[in-house]
């Protein structure tokens, strides 16, 4: 009996005993997989698949494709050229059983394509599904918690808008728009004061530590906060 499966993007026409190469899976040597997309088991034709029929298979090893040389050559164009090489990633399988009917009830692990995830984070993630449905479910239940949160930012607000007022609008420096006015205030000057009394050092310190490359001299700041103070 032979069966039609798909796996990877493509269809493979399989028989118990067969060897054969597959895209990539997250699969160890040694592991048996079952791909339960099927699309013909001996004169059955699936619409488009064959509900319960599954294929199982060994996985014998971790394997690459033959390199494929893909060479590019413009006309008229001078070192438009390219050479690049590629080998794609393969499992070798042996085709062990092929179930007309009961494939869903197995419980053998289910072929998944590898890509660039690794067989043990595609298990990880499998572990961590019941765990994260869980913590949500615990997240619905304290609803007076989720309702007493808006309080504590709404107290929070004030705190950070009377920061904002007690200084200048260091915006009025040239050069300084909103981005670089959050720097300063970030790094604790938040007045044309403290800027009018910036030594040549403190000037140096604060190139140095905000990134400004020069623009506190270039720009003239300290003229412009002894005017503005």
């Amino acid at each position: 009996m032979f069966a039609v499966m798909k796996t990877g993007g493509k269809q493979y026409k399989v028989a118990s005993g067969d060897v054969l190469r597959v895209e990539k899976l997250a699969a160890e040597a040694g592991e048996t997989v079952q791909f339960n997309e099927i699309l013909m088991v001996g004169s059955t034709i699936g619409s488009p698949m064959v509900d319960g029929a599954a294929v199982q298979a060994e996985v014998i090893d971790q394997i690459k494709g033959e390199k494929v040389i893909h060479f590019v050559k413009r006309r008229r164009k001078h070192g438009s050229q390219r050479t690049k090489g590629h080998r794609q990633q393969l499992t070798l399988l042996r085709v062990t059983d092929i179930l007309e009917k009961g494939g869903d009830k197995t419980g053998v692990k289910a072929a998944i394509g590898a890509g660039s995830v690794s067989g043990a984070a595609v298990a990880a993630a499998v572990k961590a599904a019941p765990k994260k449905a869980a913590a949500k479910k615990a997240e619905e239940k304290p609803a007076a918690k989720k309702a007493e949160a808006p309080k504590e930012e709404k107290k929070a607000a004030p705190k950070k808008a009377a920061k904002a007022e007690g200084g200048d609008d260091l915006k009025q420096l040239s050069g300084v728009g909103p981005a670089l006015e959050k720097k300063l205030h970030e790094a604790g000057v938040t007045t044309f004061a403290q800027i009018a009394a910036w030594t040549d050092e403190d000037v140096a310190a604060m190139d140095e530590k905000l990134s400004f490359k020069g623009r506190i001299e270039r720009e003239g700041w300290i003229e412009q906060a002894k005017k503005l103070a």
